[in-house]
């Protein structure tokens, strides 16, 4: 028999689930406030459980459990919906009703992934793996929506993580690299194509996350990729996603963090060509000005980077950037490698050329 504190969580639980039934339900009705109020939503989900709240959710051991706060980051009501809708399934199918209408909408997929995330999969109390709705799986375009759904929601919300510098969907990320991304059961139970796009979204922000000592792992979970013969190893990928991810980087603390937290790749075995995009990649935070408009803390950060990750080149380093300064040569991408005045742009042309060759040989 429940006990009281048991019974109160679970009536607060319903209670919630009744609530975003209720606004998911205005959404569907009042299209001109349908933004807003998904808006709402979302930032109600993503709202960390106060005191209160939680004396009620948490306490005995058949309710949730405090264990995403394990990760350093907040206890959301994300957090406890997700696992509340993973115990009990048939609470969530009304509200995955709403949002599969509401589909096209702005945050619908940011709802969708928090509080159904753990649908992937789930271990019973005996250790067995089961799999969640198994209608899915005999639908595999409902399948790959879902799956779509999902990576597409967690780009999002990570991204408000990135934009923001704090880790409240942190629990989130490591649910979806350590449950899902490593663990080859759950893995095989999404869609190829979603595999892969998981694949690259976890390649973006685990620096972010200080997962770096996950990346063996990692890599030997690494979904097939069609071009892979283009592309090269899992360590190949990873290093090309997060090459991109710090381009986009503006704000910068996080900047900082990344290009900290980058020296653990030192001792990868990278194709040239995937080595020479880092290579650049970091070039263009050293050098003032734009197109990235680095600050003085990141350009360090980034001469720090490239001393560590390619000590033999740091003479080198210096050399070019000298003459770059003497001749007036910009080395912050292919396109601007050329000479600031007329008559310059030959010697400007062979100099990239050079830069490139010195690439090559090293």
């Amino acid at each position: 028999m429940p006990s009281a504190s048991t019974a109160r969580g679970t009536a607060y639980l319903k209670a919630l689930t009744l609530e975003i039934e209720k606004k998911l339900q205005r959404a569907l009705a009042t299209a001109s406030q349908r933004p807003n109020l998904l808006q709402e939503l979302f930032a109600d989900v993503a709202l960390e459980v106060d005191d209160r709240a939680k004396d009620m959710i948490l306490g005995e051991e058949d309710t949730i459990t405090a264990s995403d706060e394990s990760y350093g980051s907040p206890l959301c009501f994300y957090n406890v919906l997700a696992d509340h809708f993973a115990r009990m399934p048939e609470n969530g199918k009304s509200i995955l009703d709403l949002i599969v209408r509401l589909w096209s909408q702005s945050f619908a997929s940011n709802i969708f992934s928090l509080l159904f995330h753990k649908w992937v999969g789930n271990y019973d109390d005996t250790g067995m793996f089961v799999q969640l709705f198994e209608f899915q799986l005999d639908n595999p375009v409902v399948l790959l929506r879902y799956s779509s759904a999902l990576i597409q929601g967690a780009t999002n919300v990570f991204w408000i993580d990135i934009q923001t510098n704090v880790r409240r969907f942190q629990s989130f990320f490591q649910y979806l690299l350590e449950e899902v991304a490593v663990d080859s059961e759950r893995l095989k139970k999404i869609p190829p194509q979603a595999q892969r796009d998981l694949f690259l979204l976890l390649s973006r922000v685990m620096l972010f996350y200080n997962s770096d000592d996950k990346l063996e792992r990692f890599f030997k979970q690494c979904p097939d990729f069609p071009n892979a013969f283009l592309l090269g190893s899992a360590a190949d990928i990873f290093v090309i996603e997060l090459s991109d991810q710090l381009q986009k980087l503006k704000v910068e603390p996080v900047l900082l963090h990344y290009l900290s937290r980058i020296k653990v790749l030192q001792g990868l075995e990278l194709r040239l060509a995937t080595s020479t995009r880092l290579k650049t990649c970091l070039y263009s935070f050293t050098s003032p000005g734009g197109p990235m408009y680095p600050t003085r803390a990141v350009r360090h950060a980034a001469w720090d980077a490239l001393d560590f990750l390619f000590p033999l080149r740091t003479l080198e380093k210096i050399f070019c950037y000298r003459l770059a300064d003497i001749l007036g040569i910009s080395l912050v991408s292919s396109s601007d490698y050329y000479i600031h005045g007329t008559g310059r742009r030959l010697v400007g042309i062979l100099y990239f050329l050079v830069y490139k060759l010195c690439c090559i040989l090293y």
